[in-house]
């Protein structure tokens, strides 16, 4: 059985993809919400997890189901899940490939590069006051608890599931700055979004154009908004793909 570390829209589309190629495919996820879009792309024929697994735990679940071939289709900012999986495929000499979708691209003259939170929180405090985040919900509490932004005024947009807007309630985010919205967004609506809301400053991530960030840089760029962009995590990947089709080369020459 092939393991499909499913955390992104890239990991479902290979999940079903190795389904229907024959494989039998396990794939795991980190929330609730997670397992419903995979189950709805990928159906019953998919084996899913939807419980974090630390390093001692994906060594387990791989062990009781014979899992013999490893793919990462983890979140590009999800580093220690990909730490995890490659010293879980290490000690249990379980082939790896990690699949990571393509960087967009980054010409913008008014873009500050960063490596933190932390130190997104901090330029963005220095170019302006309504803060419009774009970086999911799992790291809000970098942003709200940061010294530099306590004079700021921060709108979050986060998927719509109540856990997540039960998550920004607990931060101290009111209705009026939550923006509960299921992707993708076109330019179009992300215009319309950063206009409705005033934002000063964008915060976001690279997470290539299937995640978004090339309509979000065209439309700061129309309104002439300044961006702060989160580095990616660089890791040692023991193999690494940006195309599907070499995913499928690695299975088949690795998967038994």
């Amino acid at each position: 059985m092939i393991f499909v570390v499913a955390g992104t829209q890239d990991g479902r589309e290979i999940a079903k993809l190795l389904l229907e190629k024959g494989y039998d495919v396990a794939a795991s996820v980190v929330s609730r919400y997670g397992g419903e879009l995979l189950a709805h792309d990928c159906g019953q024929e998919c084996l899913i997890n939807d419980k974090p697994l630390d390093e001692a735990a994906l060594q387990a679940y791989m062990q009781e189901h014979e899992i013999s071939l490893l793919v990462d289709a983890s979140h590009p900012y999800a580093a220690n899940v990909s730490i995890n999986a490659i010293r879980a495929c290490k000690a249990l000499d379980i082939p790896y490939i990690r699949y990571e979708r393509d960087w967009s691209n980054l010409d913008y003259g008014k873009l500050t590069v960063v490596h933190s939170y932390e130190e997104a929180a901090e330029a963005a405090a220095g170019l302006g006051r309504r803060i419009f985040l774009t970086t999911g919900s799992r790291n809000l509490d970098k942003f709200t608890r940061s010294p530099a932004l306590r004079e700021c005024e921060l709108i979050a947009r986060v998927l719509p599931t109540a856990e997540v807007i039960g998550l920004c309630e607990q931060l101290g985010f009111d209705a009026g700055h939550i923006v509960a919205f299921q992707g993708p967004f076109s330019k179009e609506l992300n215009l319309e979004l950063f206009r409705k809301y005033g934002a000063e400053v964008i915060i976001t991530k690279n997470s290539g154009t299937i995640g978004g960030t090339d309509t979000k840089f065209a439309a700061a760029a129309e309104l002439g908004l300044p961006i702060v962009l989160i580095d990616r995590p660089q890791l040692e990947y023991p193999c690494l793909t940006h195309a599907y089709e070499d995913i499928l080369k690695f299975v088949q020459s690795n998967a038994k």
